[in-house]
């Protein structure tokens, strides 16, 4: 039956760092002696992971981010999939609580768009039945994988952060196993509270996918076109002829109808402004890291390398949960 899966939630965190998590996951409805949770603290969340997940008991890895907010059925949704022996993966979308700010739910409409999140919208809105699909679709998030397949693999990648969880499901797809997305496997994940906080979101975004690209080689085109559109615009002010200002003009164009729609869509239509102003943020931002992690990736400066990692049991198998009062997000010493 699929409630007889166990599995080991896995959520890094920041040394001192709060998980919001937590307080979620003990009204699970789920066989608590089913699950166990492991809570790794450190600066690097890929080797955290790995650490986490050689130390776990389940015959199921669920990763979940610090302040992602499961539902109650999450790894019953989760089970029901991975009861498949063919199955390798399975997760769902993070989705923006409608309690963010103005700013933050702007932000959630972008990632969701077509011309914002591209072939990566997925990740951001519930829409559509469980499919397979690749890892265009999954986010690490919320992302359920069996543990014998990641050892198999070799884990994350340790050297990429973001990105590694892309990495690793594009070994898995070569190998012919299955990922599965399932659109109300979903947490609710705030977005970024500021702008320069969004900008370095997407200026790290594009620089693991150069740092992946370097590591793994390239996967589609597609991911070179903010760099491209990057350097087109860095190039425009010595163009030779007006029609080489077309392009500029279509996107602005674009940019404004995708504006219009998500504010008609969302009802944010104060957050116009924002959403003028995001769309155009979020690919050069990532164009301009993308084109970084090409040139300069982290790893050749890293290499040698190690970050301490501490590993701490909240919840074990068939033992009651040990949790400080709800709400808190304290991780017990």
């Amino acid at each position: 039956m699929a409630d007889s899966i166990t599995f080991s939630i896995i959520i890094p965190v920041k040394p001192g760092g709060t998980v919001r998590a937590l307080d979620r996951l003990r009204s699970v409805a789920y066989p608590s002696s089913h699950m166990e949770v492991l809570v790794a603290e450190g600066t690097r969340p890929s080797r955290q992971r790995n650490q986490a997940a050689a130390a776990a008991a389940g015959e199921m890895l669920y990763f979940l981010d610090d302040d992602s907010l499961a539902s109650p059925d999450f790894l019953a949704r989760a089970a029901a999939h991975l009861a498949d022996p063919s199955v390798a993966a399975v997760g769902g979308p993070s989705l923006t609580p409608a309690s963010d700010s103005r700013f933050q739910r702007a932000i959630g409409v972008v990632l969701a768009s077509r011309l914002g999140g591209g072939g990566a919208r997925n990740r951001y809105r519930a829409t559509g039945s469980p499919r397979r699909t690749s890892e265009r679709e999954l986010i690490l998030c919320n992302l359920a994988m069996r543990r014998d397949v990641f050892l198999a693999e070799g884990g994350l990648d340790e050297r990429l952060y973001p990105n590694e969880e892309n990495e690793l499901m594009d070994r898995i797809s070569k190998r012919g196993m299955g990922l599965v997305h399932d659109p109300d496997l979903a947490v609710r994940r705030s977005q970024r509270s500021t702008f320069r906080a969004f900008v370095r979101q997407f200026f790290g975004y594009g620089r693991g996918r150069g740092e992946q690209t370097r590591i793994a080689g390239v996967r589609s085109v597609v991911d070179f076109l903010p760099t491209v559109f990057l350097i087109y615009l860095l190039l425009l002010p010595v163009a030779p002829w007006a029609p080489c200002f077309l392009p500029a003009a279509l996107y602005g164009a674009a940019v404004m109808v995708s504006a219009l729609s998500g504010a008609v869509r969302s009802r944010l239509y104060a957050a116009l402004p924002w959403l003028v102003v995001l769309y155009p943020t979020l690919h050069l931002c990532y164009g301009a890291g993308l084109l970084k992690g090409l040139l300069t990736p982290r790893f050749r400066s890293e290499a040698g390398e190690t970050a301490a990692v501490t590993i701490r049991c909240i919840k074990e198998f068939g033992a009651p949960w040990h949790l400080p009062a709800h709400g808190t997000g304290e991780v017990p010493q």
